[in-house]
């Protein structure tokens, strides 16, 4: 993989003091007090933790990994993925995929059928140039497969996996006939080449109840029967992916049977797990009985002073949207402290809403908040908390120093 090419901080880079601009940012050695609130942290531990954790998970049921990329975007975080045994990295568009190409990412798949034609002959010039690197993409209908062949040279070798879909759900072809048909479409261009069926069971649920599981397993359960179907079109061995972060044990359990097939999850929110949406609803979580060494860690915290304490019971902290995430749970207050990184005690209270640059806290009637208090914030959704931030530092928890700072390409 491709060497990151050399980041100083920047007098831009929200947050960071200015004692650290020019500082390359692999070698920050800054204690976490020096940078200014608002700011979203990411923990060295819980991330090394996280890591072995999925790679322990997958290895045990014989899946692969090509986590999703567009949670963090962070080509830098993406090494580690790989070197704890990822096989390649999924992204969401063309443009994410020329990002992970360029970054060198052995094997690049695009969880989603890229239509745009000039996307599609910058990422054949690329794969031209570099055949020890691969692309795949989705294609739910003809007239995608159609566009890929007219956009894309004779010999471009793009592969394609057939994604099958759910009524009710997101994209994807809606029966095992249409897969079928456009498995031999594929298999015919001289410009593609097919690698399989793939799908995403996340959109058919939103909680762990009997039913949502039942729905899930029922779409997995079919998507791992196309396999077979599909096999004596594929050159290869057959590739069959789903699964974000919310159901890949569902995933599993339907992919335990298959053989001779290359069963890969696409879970990319593991890396720092969260304190909302996912704790709720990931299999890894300690809230599901999972033993605390083998659960999977919240690895991102947000941290914001009180700027005002206007009447009884409310402060304003000065993070807003534009710096965490909200759209899958507002921040959970989890601690406060005089200054940052510094002591924190248990704090009473709740986030209520988020304005662009205010956060409402409500707090218990005797919490002795006081103007310029710290308070840290557990979050929900790492993939809208790391899109509002250039560069995020990583804290060491043990030293309590920030080693280096993970840059995002979004």
């Amino acid at each position: 993989m491709s060497q990151q090419v050399q980041r100083t901080v920047r007098a831009e880079d929200k947050s960071f003091p200015a004692g650290a601009v020019g500082r390359d940012i692999t070698a920050l050695e800054l204690p976490l007090a020096e940078f200014s609130t608002p700011l979203l942290v990411l923990d060295e531990q819980a991330i090394a933790h996280n890591l072995q954790v999925m790679a322990a998970w997958t290895g045990e049921r014989g899946l692969e990994l090509m986590p999703h990329g567009k949670t963090t975007m962070a080509p830098v975080l993406w090494r580690r993925q790989l070197a704890a045994g990822a096989t390649g990295i999924t992204v969401a568009t063309g443009w994410q995929a020329d990002v992970a190409l360029r970054a060198g990412v052995p094997t690049v798949q695009i969880a989603n059928t890229c239509t745009d034609p000039a996307l599609l002959r910058r990422l054949a010039a690329h794969l031209a140039a570099h055949p020890e690197q691969e692309l795949v993409c989705w294609a739910d209908s003809p007239a995608t497969i159609d566009l890929l062949d007219e956009a894309l040279p004779p010999d471009a070798r793009l592969g394609v996996l057939v994604e099958l879909g759910a009524e009710g759900g997101r994209t994807g072809a809606r029966t095992a006939a249409d897969v079928l048909s456009l498995a031999e479409r594929v298999a015919a261009s001289p410009a593609l080449v097919l690698r399989g069926v793939a799908g995403y069971e996340g959109a058919l649920a939103h909680d762990r109840s009997e039913e949502a599981l039942r729905v899930v397993g029922a779409y997995c359960d079919q998507l791992a029967a196309l396999v077979d179907r599909v096999r004596p079109l594929v050159s290869g061995t057959p590739w069959v992916t789903a699964g974000g972060s919310a159901y890949f044990d569902v995933v599993a359990a339907s992919f335990a049977g298959l053989a001779d097939v290359r069963a890969i999850l696409r879970s990319g929110a593991y890396i720092v797990h969260d304190s909302g949406f996912y704790r709720g609803i990931s299999p890894l979580d300690a809230t599901r009985g999972v033993e605390d060494e083998q659960a999977l860690h919240a690895g991102m915290r947000g941290y914001a002073r009180v700027v005002s304490m206007p009447e009884p019971g409310l402060a304003l902290l000065d993070a807003g949207k534009r710096d965490l995430p909200f759209d899958e749970g507002l921040p959970v207050p989890l601690g406060v402290s005089r200054t940052l990184g510094g002591p924190e005690r248990p704090l009473a209270g709740e986030v209520t809403a988020l304005n662009d640059q205010h956060t409402f806290l409500r707090l218990g009637d005797e919490e002795p908040l006081r103007i310029g208090d710290v308070v840290s914030l557990g979050l929900s959704h790492p993939c809208t908390a790391f899109d509002k931030w250039r560069l995020i530092p990583i804290l060491d928890t043990t030293s309590g120093l920030v080693h280096e700072a993970v840059e995002t390409f979004f």
